[in-house]
């Protein structure tokens, strides 16, 4: 019997997307962040370090689910 759902393919999918999320997230912070702008209504500091770290994390997850993908 086939399987309605192919869970492998799911997780692959979704560590992809998890990553890409990451990336473009913390990408747009960054980038906002680089042009003064800030959240309106929103009090803190911009935490480069941690922005940048979740960038880089993200990075890694989305080439390993683009690369889990392709394989």
């Amino acid at each position: 019997m086939e399987q309605l759902i192919d869970l492998d393919l799911l997780v692959k999918q979704m560590a992809l997307a998890f990553g890409a999320a990451m990336v473009i997230g913390n990408g747009y912070a960054i980038i906002q962040h680089r042009r003064g702008i800030t959240p309106k209504g929103e009090r803190g500091e911009f935490r480069a370090v941690r922005a940048y770290w979740l960038f880089t994390v993200g990075l890694l997850i989305s080439a390993w689910g683009a690369a889990s993908l392709l394989s």
